[in-house]
């Protein structure tokens, strides 16, 4: 599967996560910047009006941001774990570094659902790489930055 393929593949989760911020910024955010854009007009000649010129430029990012977001739905493919005992997307891999004994669960998801720090770890991160095709009792090495990070596979869900 190619980087572009993996790229679109998303869980149902990150689909309506997408979904609902593409509604508020069609929705309240747009209404927001046309308010904006009105009360900004009232300040007079708009040449010189600083307070119009950044409501204007606020709304070419949101417009931006809308165009990406639907693309991004258009484009979603949406792939829900197989709940096998092998990782794979969507797997929730509970996993125990070698050297520290700490255990950490991770979801491995696209790189736009990504968030480390939720526990939702990028197909394409060195950790996910390093899991992928594995199973419950394996090792795997995680090249880090730090270096070689080994963890052994405490459970696939």
């Amino acid at each position: 599967m190619s980087s572009s393929e993996r790229s679109h593949l998303m869980t149902a989760d990150g689909l309506s996560a997408l979904e609902a911020e593409l509604a508020e910024l069609e929705g309240p955010g747009r209404r927001r910047i046309a308010e904006q854009i009105r009360s900004a007009r009232d300040y007079g000649d708009l040449k010189e009006n600083a307070e119009y010129h950044h409501a204007k430029e606020t709304q070419a990012h949101l417009e931006t941001r809308i165009a990406v977001l639907r693309e991004r739905v258009m484009a979603a493919q949406v792939v829900e774990s197989s709940g096998g005992d092998v990782v794979a997307f969507g797997s929730t891999v509970e996993v125990e570094d070698a050297a520290t004994g700490r255990r950490s669960t991770y979801v491995l998801v696209s790189s736009t659902e990504a968030s480390p720090a939720d526990g939702k770890l990028s197909m394409e991160s060195p950790v996910a790489v390093a899991l992928l095709g594995r199973r419950a009792g394996e090792q795997a090495v995680a090249e880090l930055p730090r270096g070689p990070r080994e963890l052994r596979i405490v459970s696939v869900s």
